[in-house]
């Protein structure tokens, strides 16, 4: 395995470029999926690569549950033996875990919270019966994922926006549920959880997310206009977000990428290609970030080869 086994824990820097290039050049969707599938490849990369250094690493020492075979001479000599570094690998598994499972329990905990929320409250007038009004002054709406998906909205929010930008707002809240969201997002946080270098894309694809329902939002209300100004009113008037409800609430909440989403909606319709032009930044950026991603998948793969083809010569039948 070799030098070779770290390189997957490094590699996901080649991704950071593309991180806020590709808002530039591609569709908020191809972004979010591009930027998604780069992050759950080299987050997979990682925790395998952690793995086989820990099993290496730790093969030597006593009371471990491996096989005695796996610490035989020949196994030593063919793979590097760092225990210190297979201690340290095997700890960060554990780290990993323990904040992957963390993030899957908030996640699951804000769901629930949300949902108990709603008990109750009839079926909204929506098209599909999906609204839920909360008789709150405090304005905010977010989209709830479930089955069925719920878009939530306070009266404080609504009371705030005219008639068209309502309409708006809920396009964009029904956009989520629609094509799913919070799955990009619960992956990508996920990958960040696994590796650090990846919280770039994680930032990135929360975005790509928002500005991907933007569009929708502005193609069925036929306005962009009208959807640039509902998010930026939904912005002004959120002062606050229910406690608990953050992992869903609209992003619009959030004033940081407000004035980028603002500023997209009253430009042209973006692209529809879902790989930038080999001759910008963006291209290159991308490629670079391809090659990386490929890097990590076959360097992760070429060790695990290594390593199953080693023990497999040294473990008896």
């Amino acid at each position: 395995m070799g030098f070779f086994v770290f390189l997957p824990l490094i590699l996901p820097l080649t991704a950071v470029p593309i991180a806020r290039l590709t808002e530039q050049h591609l569709h908020p969707r191809g972004a979010a999926r591009l930027m998604t599938v780069i992050s759950a490849v080299m987050a997979v990369c990682s925790v395998l690569c952690l793995g086989l250094i820990g099993v290496v690493g730790t093969a030597q020492i006593p009371g471990n549950p491996l096989p005695d075979s796996w610490s035989d001479p020949e196994v030593r000599a063919a793979l590097p033996y760092h225990e210190t570094v297979g201690t340290a690998a095997m700890w960060l598994l554990v780290l990993v875990s323990a904040a992957c499972a963390r993030t899957v329990g908030r996640h699951l905990r804000v769901r629930s919270r949300a949902r108990r929320a709603l008990t109750g409250l009839p079926a909204g007038p929506g098209p599909a019966g999906d609204l839920a009004v909360l008789p709150d002054r405090s304005p905010y709406a977010y989209a709830l994922p479930g089955s069925p998906g719920r878009v939530v909205v306070s009266t404080g929010m609504l009371a705030g926006l005219p008639e068209d930008e309502r309409e708006a707002l809920l396009a964009h809240e029904r956009a989520h549920l629609r094509h799913r969201h919070h799955r990009y997002l619960l992956t990508t946080q996920l990958a960040a959880c696994v590796n650090p270098f990846l919280r770039p894309l994680q930032h990135a694809v929360a975005f790509s997310a928002e500005r991907w329902a933007d569009e929708e939002s502005a193609q069925e209300v036929g306005d962009r206009r009208i959807t640039a100004r509902a998010v930026a009113r939904a912005a002004l008037v959120s002062h606050a977000t229910p406690p608990g409800f953050a992992a869903f609430a609209a992003p619009t909440a959030t004033p940081g990428p407000v004035p980028r989403r603002v500023a997209a909606l009253l430009g042209p319709v973006p692209t529809s290609r879902n790989w930038p032009p080999a001759k910008t930044r963006a291209g290159l950026a991308a490629m670079v970030a391809a090659a990386g991603t490929a890097a990590s998948a076959l360097c992760a793969l070429n060790a695990a080869v290594a390593l199953l083809v080693v023990l497999k010569a040294v473990t008896p039948l």
